[in-house]
């Protein structure tokens, strides 16, 4: 059973950072599609950011050169670096993988809203 732990999150103001960390256990699949989506509240769930098995990134409009995504392999840890915040970046944060988006498939962020596997969210508010 793959289990995905949220940490990281908290307030900070605007123009502020934070980075997101997301615990991996129950697999040792590398080929996992892996990513992060946000939900404001009364808002549609929004796609973040995606990383594939072999280091390819994609992100929203919206966070593209503030946030980056990374991976560390061997600690099973995900990433989302966040830098610039702003009001709107305000969301609780989930980390998601899925096996079926291998490959060249695990591209763009529209995927997160069909993977198997997600966390229990990192609230993030940006506040001033």
């Amino acid at each position: 059973q793959v289990q995905l732990v949220e940490s990281g999150g908290g307030s900070v103001q605007p123009g502020g950072s934070l980075r997101l960390s997301c615990s991996a256990s129950g697999y040792t699949e590398r080929r996992y599609c892996m990513g992060w989506f946000r939900q404001a509240p009364g808002k549609e769930r929004e796609g973040v950011a995606t990383i594939d098995r072999s280091g390819v990134t994609s992100y929203a409009d919206s966070v593209k050169g503030r946030f980056t995504i990374s991976k560390d392999n061997a600690k099973n840890t995900l990433y989302l670096q966040m830098n610039s915040l702003k009001p709107e970046d305000t969301a609780m944060y989930y980390c998601a993988a899925d096996l079926t988006y291998s490959g060249s498939w695990c591209y763009g962020v529209r995927i997160l809203m069909d993977f198997a596997y997600r966390g229990q969210g990192t609230q993030v508010t940006v506040s001033s």
